[in-house]
């Protein structure tokens, strides 16, 4: 029964990620850039004032909701996860080092969409009367459509990112993080559970309050931790940069000489793989990462629109290019075990990095370095995904469901790192593609009120 559902939800997700979604969130990505003239390029350098003007690692309690710099932290710990390692590891095994472009390509048009939702989520939030603020796609999906028929996509995608995040989601990050802990230090993954379960309850009960508090540490931490030991790969490896680069662009449109197969079926992989991977690395256009912006203590939408630019940039940009750079410049060079194109045994996306990582700092502290890194990318993953989820959550239940889910959001982390099964990935995905299709739809919807913000700009 197992195995036939697998089977199932397998073609659903290669359906809707192959053939809707990557043709759904390029189209809105590039119809946002053209609607706001290109927002991304003329307001990139008002986004990163911004950010190093908000940038405070102890922002301080709120009254409510968050500071511009927490809500952006929140959002990246959010988009930089696991996926930023593991994924692009399989997009550069199976398309190819020319996947990457595709990436940035992706990125670039998904800064316009980010853009999109983080004004939106600005201009519908509710607050209550206590100071909590609720915002998210739920709540301009049901500006955009009123009555019956938004209430059903807003409900569709709340019950989506509840399981697809909330609870499924955060199974599968501390899967991540139990099994590199156990490769790489010994430590009994149910020993791993038991600790995330513990932390994680401190944080769920301290509230958003306490969420943004530790995200604001979090991420400037674990960013300069990965980017250090990147930047140290890439020093001992300098001289093979230039071909580095020069691989990432031949091989986006060339990729057969690199993944073998006709130049139809090697281009088509090396496009919807970079297109795919990066979709669901910076989450642009998602849903996700507009709960967080809509706590931002901001007098202007605008304003918390181009920050979360940012937000995509530093996750494909930045580390996702870094770890890429690492992964090419030790592996798939003139002495690199993967020059060939052909894929040793025992060398998997899972492993990929580890692999890298290893040529440089030897074996062991390879293993070491990049679980240390996933356990920081996983956790602030998980902590900011049962945020979303409990925004969700409150929007359908009220708030005294509030305490059920996160008991079962708990349950739900501590069995992810004791199982682990490919129907709770592929449910997963399932549910992340899903809740997209509201979501992109309310955003063509409410295209009149985003580019009334870049109006003026």
């Amino acid at each position: 029964m197992q195995e036939q559902l697998l089977s199932i939800v397998s073609n659903i997700n290669t359906y809707l990620s192959n053939y809707i979604l990557v043709f759904l969130l390029i189209g809105v990505g590039l119809w946002y850039s053209i609607r706001t003239r290109f927002v991304q390029v003329r307001c990139f350098g008002e986004g990163v004032h911004r950010f190093f003007g908000s940038l405070n690692l102890s922002g301080g309690k709120q009254e409510s909701g968050m500071s511009s710099f927490q809500a952006l932290a929140t959002a990246v710990a959010a988009q930089v996860g696991t996926g930023n390692i593991v994924g692009a590891s399989g997009a550069i095994l199976t398309g190819g080092p020319g996947a990457i472009f595709w990436m940035w390509l992706i990125a670039f048009f998904g800064m316009a969409t980010i853009y999109a939702e983080a004004t939106l989520a600005l201009k519908t939030r509710k607050v209550d009367s206590d100071g909590t603020v609720h915002g998210g796609p739920v709540y301009y999906i049901t500006t955009a459509f009123q009555g019956g028929f938004g209430k059903f996509l807003a409900g569709f995608f709340a019950v989506a990112i509840i399981l697809a995040l909330g609870f499924m989601g955060c199974m599968v990050q501390s899967n991540s993080i139990g099994s590199t802990f156990e490769t790489a230090f010994g430590i009994p993954s149910w020993v791993v559970g038991l600790m995330l379960v513990v932390i994680c309850g401190v944080i769920f009960l301290g509230g958003v309050q306490r969420l943004a508090s530790v995200t604001e540490k979090i991420v400037p931490v674990m960013a300069c931790i990965f980017l250090l030991g990147g930047i140290v790969v890439l020093a001992v490896r300098i001289r093979y940069i230039p071909a580095t680069f020069g691989m990432i662009f031949r091989y986006a449109f060339t990729p057969q000489a690199i993944i073998g197969g006709s130049f139809g079926a090697a281009i088509k992989t090396a496009i919807s793989q970079g297109a795919k991977r990066g979709l669901f690395s910076n989450e642009a256009g998602m849903g996700s990462t507009p709960h967080a912006h809509a706590q931002a203590n901001v007098s202007d939408p605008h304003e918390q629109g181009v920050v979360a630019m940012i937000g995509v940039f530093i996750d494909t940009f930045v580390v996702l290019t870094l770890n890429a750079l690492v992964i090419i410049s030790t592996l798939y060079t003139q002495d690199g075990i993967l020059a060939s194109g052909v894929i040793p045994e025992g060398i998997g996306k899972a492993n990929l990095a580890q692999t890298a990582f290893g040529t440089v700092f030897g074996t062991q502290f390879g293993a070491i370095f990049v679980a240390v890194c996933l356990f920081f990318f996983a956790f602030s993953t998980v902590l900011s995904w049962n945020l979303f989820g409990k925004i969700n959550v409150i929007y359908l239940f009220g708030k005294k469901s509030a305490a059920v889910y996160a008991v079962l959001a708990l349950v739900f982390i501590f069995l992810g790192t004791v199982t682990g099964n490919d129907l709770v990935w592929e449910l997963t995905d399932m549910f992340n593609n899903l809740m997209v299709l509201p979501n992109a739809i309310a955003l063509f919807a409410l295209t009149g009120i985003v580019v009334e913000q870049t109006r003026r700009r």
